[in-house]
């Protein structure tokens, strides 16, 4: 699979923004997996005790299965059990409500990402991201637009095609509002002369939910992580229409949006936050714990099973990005019509 450019752009249309947004990547961090960085942890007192993540969705979603597969792998590399557990609700804002009072606490862990930043502006959240401790971004992955089995949706361009006829007619089910999925549904509305902020979108507080809806056919299309819902894709429960990869993906038989003639790519990032007011040396012990955690063969096996592209960053660099990152979301969504200027 091919891996996404880096972006070096600030502000652009919504389209170049996006791609800004979403398709940001790093080279991998060193390995660290050494018996040097598994000692610093352990003189840090990190973990004092089992590890809690958080995955601010119900279950069956992109934070969700990013969370299981963090807790399997890393639960195998430290001497302490990891417990997943979920708090659904508004793109994660009311799990990073929740989160927050766990301050000072390193052994509590929430994953979150590019859809937790958009949600906290359309969502107006009196929390953001300025109240916890960034620890590192993870994985990337790209979106599919699929149909369920009763939409007259056979193609992207049927889709397009009632689109540009009446966009009101076409709803779309996705994850939460101003998450990657409404976005993207917006740039398909901007890609065809239409107002983004007229898109028919119906969010769901999670994946799982999304794919209930998706599949009962109450919609004519869906937006949704390739992975949250490759599994009905191959059985036929719904239909690929095309993915937002710059290339086509191996075992979705769809188009790209730009080979469908829409000048569209994004990706949605997954990465893992403690709570604030942490020690400076269980910060560290504990992205040096994910690092040797990115390195693994066996994480690198879940990254080659599911899909997933591997976009390891950690400390400063992952700070930066994280602050950079709420800008050009920011900035997305008011050309997009989803947050005032």
């Amino acid at each position: 699979m091919a891996h996404n450019p880096v972006s070096t752009g600030r502000r652009r249309s919504a389209a170049a923004a996006l791609l800004a947004a979403g398709l940001t990547v790093t080279a991998c961090a060193p390995s660290s997996g050494d018996d040097e960085n598994s000692a610093s942890g352990e003189a840090a007192g990190w973990p004092s005790g089992d590890v809690r993540i958080m995955a601010p969705a119900d279950p069956g979603g992109g934070w969700d299965q990013t969370s299981r597969a963090i807790q399997d792998v890393l639960g195998n590399q430290l001497d302490a059990s990891v417990e997943v557990y979920n708090v659904g609700g508004a793109g994660g804002t009311v799990g990073i409500a929740q989160f927050v009072q766990n301050e000072g606490d390193a052994d509590e862990l929430m994953t979150m990402g590019s859809i937790m930043v958009g949600a906290i502006e359309t969502n107006n959240s009196p929390v953001t991201l300025d109240e916890v401790t960034p620890l590192a971004r993870l994985i990337g992955e790209y979106e599919v637009i699929v149909a369920p089995e009763n939409s007259p949706f056979q193609t992207i361009d049927d889709m397009v095609a009632a689109m540009e006829a009446d966009l009101g007619s076409v709803a779309i089910a996705g994850g939460s509002a101003g998450g990657i999925e409404q976005i993207l549904a917006g740039l398909m509305a901007q890609e065809i002369g239409a107002d983004p902020a007229a898109v028919n979108y119906i969010p769901h507080s999670g994946g799982g939910e999304a794919l209930a809806t998706i599949l009962s056919g109450r919609v004519q299309a869906g937006i949704s992580g390739i992975n949250e819902i490759r599994e009905q894709i191959e059985a036929g429960q719904v239909r690929a229409l095309a993915v937002s990869s710059p290339e086509p993906i191996e075992g979705i038989d769809a188009p790209t949006l730009t080979e469908a003639g829409l000048d569209i790519e994004l990706a949605n990032w997954r990465g893992m936050v403690a709570p604030a007011g942490i020690d400076p040396e269980q910060e560290q012990a504990a992205e040096d714990a994910l690092a040797e955690m990115v390195e693994s063969e066996e994480w690198q096996q879940v990254l080659a099973d599911r899909g997933w592209e591997d976009q390891f960053q950690a400390g400063e660099e992952f700070e930066q990005f994280l602050d950079e990152e709420q800008e050009r979301i920011r900035a997305v969504l008011e050309d997009l019509g989803l947050v005032g200027s």
